[in-house]
């Protein structure tokens, strides 16, 4: 009787035609997950620009600030929330951003140091001492910045779920949704930061 037609081969054949065919389908799935794995890369490092913290990092820090910003002047006025908006001055130093800090440690900086210490002089309770330059210079753009606005970011998310009444809570109370976005924008420019530090 002689061989068979392949089209009555069956799959489990010993002839290797089923093996053929896995391995073709692990090659084809091997091949995708390194298109997607280059895709994933290509778009971090365009993202993240590639050197250093790059746009996607300076854009979650300048939202990061606003945050902050917003939150601290939204504690201030009427719509008194339960956030402590002491964590919040040592947050916005941290992503205060270069551009901004710059001015204000410059020629800008001078005057309105001028200016805070004669209404110190006067109103000692309201103008707090300003930083020191170890924290300006050494820890403001270094991973230990990066850390305390983490811890910062972690507590103040926390602390706002549970005040909600849980997670769900948060993001479907009216009054609450800005300060859940606000916090998590708080959250989540340290952990890119974060991912952007680890080689």
């Amino acid at each position: 009787m002689g061989k068979m037609p392949s089209y009555l081969a069956m799959k489990t054949d010993p002839a290797g035609t089923a093996s053929e065919a896995a391995q073709a389908l692990i090659q084809s799935d091997l091949r995708e997950l390194g298109a997607a794995t280059k895709k994933l890369a290509n778009h971090a490092i365009l993202l993240g620009g590639g050197l250093g913290f790059g746009l996607g990092s300076s854009l979650f820090k300048w939202l990061a600030f606003i945050a902050a910003v917003y939150l601290l002047i939204l504690d201030k006025t009427n719509w008194k929330t339960n956030i402590l908006t002491g964590l919040l001055v040592p947050y916005i130093f941290f992503t205060l951003p270069g551009v901004l800090f710059n001015l204000i440690r410059g020629e800008v900086g001078c005057w309105i140091a001028f200016v805070a210490v004669v209404l110190r002089l006067f109103f000692p309770k309201h103008f707090p001492v300003v930083a020191p330059s170890l924290f300006a210079d050494k820890f403001r753009n270094d991973i230990i910045g990066v850390g305390v606005c983490l811890v910062i970011g972690c507590y103040l998310l926390q602390e706002h779920i549970n005040a909600s009444g849980g997670f769900r809570a948060a993001f479907s109370k009216a009054k609450g949704v800005s300060n859940t976005i606000g916090i998590v924008l708080l959250f989540v420019y340290p952990v890119w930061a974060f991912v952007l530090y680890l080689p």
